[in-house]
């Protein structure tokens, strides 16, 4: 679960924060009341983007072939 935390305090919390973030803890940072960044561990990031990755190639396998011929680099700009 993600907490939210202002810009400012992250600031003053910095050392604090990363060992939160470190043990897992995620963070929401925000300015003026609008979520401007996201801390997540970086494994926790990794395997996000493993997952996204994965997801994406099955995707793509699971579509039908369309065959469409031989096609001129200007018709592709058409």
């Amino acid at each position: 679960m993600e907490k939210v935390i202002s810009a400012a305090d992250a600031n003053r919390k910095f050392s604090q924060l990363l060992r939160e973030v470190r043990d897992g803890q995620s963070y929401v940072v925000t300015s003026h009341g609008r979520a401007v960044a996201r801390i997540t561990p970086a494994k926790q990031e990794a395997t996000m983007v493993a997952s996204a990755r994965s997801s994406l190639l099955n995707r793509l396998r699971s579509e039908r072939v369309i065959k469409i011929g031989r096609w001129k680099r200007d018709e592709l700009y058409e």
